[in-house]
């Protein structure tokens, strides 16, 4: 015998997976767009000075 559908949940899922998808490309986009702030992020670009209490500086 056949499962009785569950259309209300299979919508859910398809809606929470797509929405997912569309979040990931948007981040992309974003990231691909500013390529400065990635490296702002990993602080290779930081222009900030040093401050004395940090413990690479000592």
């Amino acid at each position: 015998m056949a499962r009785k559908p569950n259309y209300d949940f299979e919508r859910r899922e398809r809606d929470r997976l797509k929405a997912e998808k569309k979040a990931q490309r948007a981040a992309a986009k974003t990231d691909s767009r500013n390529p400065e702030a990635d490296l702002d992020d990993q602080g290779e670009t930081s222009d900030a000075e040093p401050t004395p209490s940090d413990p690479q500086n000592l």
